[in-house]
């Protein structure tokens, strides 16, 4: 497959990726590279990933707790004290291999350690191949509020393997297809069209639909790199979507729920949200909440879940002055951003959520 070429970056898709990685390490001749990834991914994705690393550099493995309690300042202290006891200088490298959580952190920890060293990034999820591996974010959590920690850095390269993706349950892969949704509702209609109806969408050819979402969101952050304009649309779902993610992820009562299932919640409600403020069809509204319903059930939220749940909306970082600024769709396909929104209005869309 072609690879996606980024003003900063090539994206390489499959065992070409491999091959330009290690091209790309030798030219380099880095002192030493980490590899950072996680418990699960070292039991499950690293031996794929060391069988194809074309590179004599030597190298340390690092791993990291699994899941989005591992995203935070604590991590990443423990990797940099790691580093500077395995003598890692500036002219070192870190590799990525793992899920968002260890995208994220990864790609935080590589660009400020001895302010910055390259990174390079292996998704081994959905979700990663599809989002956090693509536009140069990085970022930690901070006391439950989603990714309020982090810096714009850029990858040298990205490989994005489908391999991986055998070694994912079907709830994890669900959570990264949110994702692809939300790449259909605010940019392409037709692909919502197609991916909406799941049960005949072939996913033997699944690299073809990760490289179709991997276009829409590269060329939406090439656009706008720092996300002072138009790479806001990316966040659509996410103004409600984070704030259920933090709300269960602090609630010792509440099972655990993954990024994308919260962002499926999240685009129902502000898909409502739409209706009332850009006039988005109420057709259109019903075949999104019952496309994503169907995909991803129902969630039961209580009065005092929503009235919590909002609590969290006031730490999203599109807000400005207090006023939440969320995304918003006029049409399937088509999205406008920094519209405000009350707290109230939210909480009706709750309300047609559980209807």
């Amino acid at each position: 497959m072609v690879k996606v070429e980024t003003a900063d970056y090539p994206i390489y898709f499959g065992g070409e990726g491999y091959a330009s990685l290690g091209d790309f390490l030798n030219e380099k001749q880095y002192s030493k590279l980490l590899i950072l990834t996680d418990s699960t991914c070292n039991e499950l994705c690293l031996p794929h990933f060391l069988a194809h690393l074309p590179t004599t550099i030597p190298f340390e493995i690092v791993e990291i707790e699994p899941g989005e309690t591992a995203k935070e300042l604590s991590t990443c202290e423990g990797v940099w004290s790691a580093m500077l006891d395995l003598e890692f200088d500036r002219h070192s490298a870190l590799i990525a291999v793992g899920g968002g959580v260890v995208s994220d952190i990864g790609g935080f920890i590589a660009s400020v350690y001895m302010r910055g060293i390259d990174c390079f990034l292996v998704p081994t999820t959905l979700l990663a191949m599809v989002d956090a591996s693509i536009g140069g974010k990085t970022g930690i959590d901070l006391q439950g509020a989603k990714n309020v920690i982090g810096s714009f850095s850029t990858p040298q390269l990205v490989v994005i393997d489908a391999t991986y993706l055998e070694t994912l349950d079907p709830r994890e892969l669900k959570s990264g297809y949110a994702e692809m949704l939300k790449h259909g509702l605010i940019y392409d209609e037709s692909y919502f069209n197609h991916l909406k109806a799941i049960a005949t969408v072939d996913f033997a050819d699944i690299e073809t639909l990760i490289y179709h979402s991997v276009v829409i969101k590269s060329q939406i952050v090439q656009e706008d790199p720092h996300e002072a304009g138009v790479r806001k649309i990316l966040n659509f779902g996410h103004t409600v979507g984070h704030a259920i993610e933090s709300y269960y992820l602090t609630n010792p009562a509440k099972n655990r729920m993954l990024h994308g299932e919260a962002i499926a919640i999240g685009m129902v409600v502000e898909a409502y949200v739409s209706t009332v403020i850009l006039g988005l069809n109420w057709t259109a509204y019903q075949d999104i909440k019952e496309s994503i319903q169907y995909i991803y059930g129902k969630e039961v939220f209580s009065e005092t879940d929503v009235e919590e749940i909002l609590q969290w909306v006031k730490f999203d970082k599109k807000n400005r002055a207090g006023i939440i600024q969320a995304v918003l769709l006029a049409q399937i396909g088509q999205c406008s951003y920094n519209q405000e929104v009350s707290k109230q209005l939210i909480a009706k869309g709750f309300e047609d959520y559980l209807k």
